[in-house]
This record gives structure tokens, sequence and C-alpha cells, in this order.
């Protein structure tokens, strides 16, 4: 099984808090990405394309198979900060 991903990568909670309040407020995940994220993914909306289990920090993986597509994850610390995690792709095969 592979996901298709796109994430938020920010140094602290509350903004990653922030940032899940103003995309449940209808600002736009990729445009948030594109402003806020420190991950040279943001550029492209926070698309980190396809990937299977082992391929990412533990935590990480763990959100981001649990979602269904289209959900966004709650915040989740990694040792490289704080991620909001979005599913865009589910491939079963």
């Amino acid at each position: 099984m592979k996901i298709r991903a796109s994430h938020i990568l920010v140094a602290t909670k509350e903004e990653a808090e922030n940032l899940l309040l103003d995309i449940n407020n209808g600002v736009s995940f990729e445009d948030l990405a594109r402003d806020y994220s420190k991950c040279p993914s943001g550029r492209d909306g926070g698309d980190l394309r396809w990937f299977g289990k082992g391929m990412m920090v533990k935590p990480f993986e763990d959100a981001a198979f649990a979602l269904k597509e289209g959900e966004i994850s709650e915040p989740v610390e990694t040792q490289f900060g704080w991620h909001l995690i979005k599913c865009t792709g589910i491939d079963e095969g």
C-alpha cells in the first residue's frame, strides 16, 4: 500500500494549530504550505508524492497512514518539527 500526502512543516505546535485553524476556516492547505512550510516541498504546496511504509519517520508515517483521502491530521511532532499532513491519494495495490 502506498499513499500520496502533502505536509506543512513548522517549528512549534502553536504554529501548526494556528495553521489548522486557518485550513478549517477555508484557507488553502497548499497556499499555507507555500507560505509557511520549512520543508523544500512547501514550494510544491507541500506535496511529498507517493510513498510506502518505512519511507518516513515513524510518527509521521503512523499519522499519514491513519488518514482517509482528503483528511488532514492534527499536529504531529517528529525530530524535524511539527507537521500537518494531508492525505491526497491512497493506492491499495
